[in-house]
């Protein structure tokens, strides 16, 4: 049998941000995403970025108050939240914060064995960070 090829090949969120050069600083230079192209012209700019592999992940509203309440203590975002996995939730917390993202809260084991914290970041965008915890015993 032959595997029919997946009819999207790429997610691509798209934030309009009011400082743009903020933004791009803070997601390209602070965070660390690559980036794979910028354009510009009379009318505006735009800069695309790589965030690793992507996946839309679709919620109820019952649960995201429930991740919300798992990381933050109270419901707080919006209908869009970016999360990234990274290698260490706590010391990309701090970098981000050192570089003008508001936390909104600290690392917090979850009950799916991560280490996941929130962030105000530029572009008005909530994000997640999340560490994989893998076997690791709970606290």
């Amino acid at each position: 049998m032959s595997e029919v090829p997946p009819a999207v090949r790429e997610l691509r969120l798209v934030v309009t941000a009011e400082d743009y050069d903020e933004a791009l600083r803070f997601y390209r230079d602070v965070l660390g995403l690559p980036e794979r192209a910028a354009f510009s012209s009379p009318d505006g700019r735009v800069t695309i970025l790589e965030a690793g592999r992507a996946t839309l992940e679709l919620t109820d509203p019952n649960h995201a108050a429930f991740i919300d309440e798992v990381e933050v203590g109270r419901r707080v975002a919006g209908h869009v939240r970016v999360a990234f996995e990274v290698d260490d939730s706590t010391a990309t917390t701090a970098r981000l914060a050192k570089a003008g993202a508001q936390v909104v809260a600290e690392p917090t084991r979850t009950p799916w064995n991560s280490l996941n914290s929130r962030l105000e970041a530029p572009g008005s965008l909530q994000l997640t960070l999340f560490t994989e915890l893998g076997d690791q015993p709970g606290d």
